[in-house]
């Protein structure tokens, strides 16, 4: 009974410890130690007022006192909501105290796969380090698997030479600064008023504006849901090349229509999306470009959104970069959109194009990450946008194209696999009703952040997206700045997806 009501009044002590009620606004500035001009006066306030930290003492916040790590540990338990873990003997040799005010937060750590037992000890009093900082961080957000792919991607830091994925992507996320353009710092130990900032910084990219929303629409049987896309593309033109450039019809005019109607009504802004092989390129800039211009004029769209996909060779990707700068002088105002298949890390992607060049000349670029389509043994592995190809894919870019600038491309149909062979797609309607059948099992991969379904003992495999998954794949693009997402078939959007 005695160690009952211990462990009860310890539970209530870590609740209150943890669980620290927001103070009022300004409170930050009431720390003496935290003077209006410091570098870190504005985030010490919000994370003061967010709840995240508390001061040393009512008055003093503790700047330049070194981070431990039982405290970044209690930090993080806060900011991610984690609920209270308290196993009955501790995971660590060195945090067995259940009344120890980081007793429940270690653990939550643990559980939640912010911190492994490769050692027995956490130590729990020791400072921080950068690097310890950096890998927290990144497995608290569920990364760890990319990172440890990521372990072979070229870093700035030359002085990093342990956990090198982890702080590659603390950087590539904007989580964390380098001490130089070429130094990390690995072993440094962080202060509090460093690991505030850090996690405001991780704050505001966890709560971005929803992206604008756009799409492709091919049908027009379900108009309604034009309402929430700020731009619809109407896939109505084909450009080719004979002997000189034009744009053919790839879609009934009554059909094309209704769905310019429909999107007008709903506010959006209509562009038509030319699409192509690549004999189209064969054409002149100019004369292409004027095609393209008069075939957006005809149909009174807004813009233009050329779609040629998977170029191979380095002189069809040259001729797309002239046709979208010569299009760019003959749209005038009209927007300008443009598709590229994104850099490819472990995928078969195209790469090679002048993304930067494109970017420059484009409203938006709009990027196709390569989905993977292979075998794992005897099982089909093939999620559609992998989010380690998303990381990777923007973090090439960056620096390259304007965040602003991009759209990540998402898709919107499922690919079934029968027997170990991919044999086509499945739409909405028809995934809703393979999800509803009780023969269905499903899965989630976590190592590529998207469902599967299984049917017959696995001899039918179907992958695809849901509203989880797109989450995911919208939250990676938000830390790379990326306010626009783009749905490859607006009519083919299941209730999974849309959740």
């Amino acid at each position: 009974m005695k160690r009952r009501l211990q462990r009860l009044c310890a539970g209530m002590l870590a609740a209150m410890l943890l669980c620290a009620v927001p103070v009022s606004a300004g409170a930050a500035g009431r720390f003496s130690d935290v003077p209006a001009g410091h570098w870190a006066a504005e985030e010490i306030q919000r994370a003061v007022e967010l709840g995240l930290f508390q001061g040393e003492t009512v008055t003093r916040f503790g700047v330049g006192h070194q981070m431990t790590r039982g405290a970044f540990a209690v930090v993080l338990f806060r900011f991610f909501g984690w609920e209270l873990v308290q196993p009955e003997q501790g995971t660590y040799t060195d945090v067995q105290d259940p009344e120890a005010w980081y007793y429940s937060a270690v653990e939550a750590a643990y559980a939640h796969g912010a911190v492994t037992r490769q050692t027995e000890t956490f130590r729990p009093g020791d400072a921080i380090t950068r690097e310890e900082m950096a890998v927290m961080l990144v497995r608290a957000l569920g990364y760890g698997t990319v990172a440890g792919l990521a372990q072979e991607l070229p870093i700035p830091f030359t002085d990093v030479r342990t956990n090198a994925g982890y702080i590659a992507m603390a950087y590539e996320l904007g989580l964390v600064n380098g001490t130089s353009a070429t130094t990390f710092s690995p072993n440094r130990t962080a202060t509090r008023e460093q690991a505030a900032v850090i996690l405001i910084r991780l704050y505001d990219k966890l709560h971005r504006e929803e992206p604008e929303r756009m799409g492709i629409l091919k049908s027009d049987q379900d108009l309604a849901g034009v309402k929430d896309y700020g731009i619809v593309a109407v896939p109505a033109g084909r450009l080719f090349f004979s002997g000189t450039a034009r744009v053919n019809r790839a879609m009934a005019k009554e059909t094309e229509d209704a769905i310019v109607a429909a999107a007008r009504t709903a506010g959006a802004n209509v562009l038509l999306q030319v699409t192509g092989g690549a004999p189209a390129l064969k054409s002149d800039a100019k004369t292409a470009a004027a095609a393209l211009a008069v075939a957006v004029e005809e149909g009174s769209y807004d813009g233009l959104f050329l779609d040629i996909p998977k170029l191979k060779e380095p002189e069809q990707k040259k001729a797309l970069t002239a046709i979208v700068k010569a299009a760019d002088q003959a749209l005038g105002d009209k927007l300008l959109y443009v598709a590229a298949e994104a850099p490819a890390w472990q995928g078969t992607g195209y790469t090679g194009y002048d993304y930067q060049a494109l970017g420059t000349a484009a409203d938006r670029l709009v990027l196709r990450v390569a989905p993977y389509a292979r075998m794992t043994g005897d099982f089909p592995t093939a999620p559609p946008e992998p989010l380690e190809e998303v990381y990777y894919a923007l973090g090439q870019l960056k620096g390259l194209v304007p965040a602003e600038k991009l759209s990540l491309m998402v898709t919107a149909t499922g690919t079934i696999w029968k027997n170990g062979k991919q044999s086509g797609t499945v739409r909405g309607a028809e995934l809703d009703d393979l999800l509803a059948d009780k023969g269905t099992e499903v899965y989630y991969s976590s190592r590529y952040a998207c469902p599967y379904l299984t049917r017959e003992e696995g001899r039918i495999v179907v992958w695809y997206l849901d509203r989880q998954a797109l989450d995911q794949r919208i939250r990676m693009a938000g830390f790379f700045g990326v306010d626009q997402i783009c749905f490859s078939d607006l009519a083919s959007l299941s209730g999974a997806l849309l959740g």
